[in-house]
């Protein structure tokens, strides 16, 4: 390497063709679940692409899947219009596709209560979409699962995996992959190249709590994990789960390991990240905003806007379990009874009614007077936000983290009878209380802006 050399890295753009049809009662019951924005998803984009066309801070555009809003073939041809814009503007991009860039039955609101299907594209076809970005010119490419190497600049190269195949999204790899996956870092180390990864699918959960999702993470991550960090592949830059976060790990042989989950273009957090990697061991990250964009914001800015759509997704829930546990029961797939129905009703009119101050005062503990009158509802909107956002602000040296290990010390009976019974998506034992300890405030690396060293 003769000089720094930096990229943008996005991920989840999620574009749709708003022609297709995106408004009326069908949709508006649809978003009312939804942390990511649908109709403004056209314009977001439109601006992140002006926005990147006139910034000359780095030629090369990085972005790690989920293109298409749910993988119709309008969304995907009009997204690559877009980028082919972007591309000649002098930028270099590089692509992954994942699981919302195909889907059997792609469907729209064109003012209808119910869903619409509309033409999506086959898993085959994507490589041709986009063979403009990334694919065309790849050094080495494997066509079954759409993974391949690029040459980005003197003394560096990307390893792009994708573990969709014909046969499905976020599949478990297989040995044969792998194996042409250790090829690649084979090939680079004796090539004298530094050698970093993108992969749509989180490898370390984003935060604690979400080693407990199974689509949260790919499948069999520690495999991935260890072949690369033991092979000289240190970073990998990921999306999915529209969190912002930044994670690190070490492997059985000592290497060090970091995954760079970034949030949505289209949802809260929406940043982009401008990465400079200084030397083989150095990458510097730093988090940008996503512009403004032209949408009715009702009078907020574009930030308060995407927020408010996602602590809308919290209330509603909320409320729902309340009022109407039908529907929440419904999305989640939980079967209705009687007695299931009730007790959702009951969790919901609790959860939306009480305060901090009243919940605590259950577990026989003190909320401190500037949060004890806050409603729970509030605090809980918070904690799931700062969740995705990153950098969870309720740690032991805030009124609200020091009430809720309140709490969570009051659980650690009902802990440690779920730590016997529970593992999180990988198999792996887990500690309830450091888990929601972790979830709720950051005692790590800073997850919008840090300097990663590898080695």
């Amino acid at each position: 390497m003769k000089k720094d050399y930096k990229f943008f890295l996005l991920t989840d753009p999620h574009f749709f063709k708003n022609s297709l049809g995106c408004y009326g009662e069908g949709y508006d019951s649809f978003m009312a679940y939804e942390q990511k924005c649908f109709a403004e998803t056209e314009v977001i984009n439109r601006a992140v692409i002006d926005y990147l066309k006139t910034n000359d801070e780095a030629d090369a555009v990085l972005i790690a899947g989920d293109l298409s809003f749910n993988g119709e073939r309008e969304s995907h041809m009009e997204y690559r219009r877009l980028l082919q814009e972007l591309k000649d503007s002098g930028k270099k991009i590089y692509v992954v596709t994942a699981g919302h860039d195909i889907n059997p039955n792609p469907w729209s609101y064109p003012g209808t209560e119910e869903r619409v299907p509309v033409e999506g594209v086959k898993f085959d076809e994507l490589c041709d979409i986009y063979k403009e970005f990334g694919y065309g010119s790849a050094i080495a490419f494997n066509r079954e699962h759409m993974s391949y190497v690029a040459q980005l600049d003197d003394g560096i190269r990307l390893l792009v995996i994708c573990n969709d195949t014909v046969e499905g999204h976020n599949i478990t790899y297989t040995e044969e992959f792998l194996g042409w996956m250790k090829e690649q870092l084979d090939c680079a180390k004796a090539d004298g190249q530094m050698i970093f990864a993108m992969e749509h699918y989180p490898v370390l959960p984003g935060q604690p709590i979400l080693s407990l999702v199974g689509d949260a993470t790919l499948k069999e991550s520690q495999k991935l994990v260890d072949l690369l960090a033991d092979n000289g592949c240190h970073l990998i830059f990921t999306g999915h789960m529209h969190n912002q976060s930044i994670n690190m790990v070490t492997t059985e042989k000592g290497n060090k390991f970091y995954d760079v989950c970034t949030g949505s273009l289209i949802g809260c957090p929406a940043f982009m990240r401008l990465c400079t990697i200084k030397d083989e061991s150095t990458v510097d990250i730093k988090s940008i905003p996503i512009p403004h964009f032209e949408w009715d914001t009702k009078g907020l800015t574009c930030e308060a806007y995407l927020q408010k759509q996602f602590d809308g997704m919290i209330v509603n829930l909320l409320n729902d379990m309340k009022d109407n546990p039908a529907k929440p029961m419904r999305k989640i797939g939980l079967k209705q009874t009687k007695v299931t129905t009730a007790l959702i009703r009951k969790i919901g009119t609790a959860l939306c009614k009480k305060t901090v101050g009243q919940t605590a005062k259950l577990f026989a503990v003190k909320a401190e007077p500037e949060i004890k009158n806050m409603p729970l509802i509030e605090l809980l909107s918070a904690v799931v936000r700062n969740v995705f956002c990153g950098n969870q602000p309720y740690t032991d040296r805030t009124p609200e983290g020091r009430a809720l290990l309140k709490v969570f010390g009051r659980m650690k009976p009902l802990f440690s009878v779920l730590n016997k019974k529970l593992k999180d998506s990988q198999g792996n034992s887990i500690d309830m209380f450091e888990m929601l300890k972790h979830s709720a405030g950051n005692y790590g690396i800073d997850d919008y802006d840090a300097v990663l060293n590898l080695k």
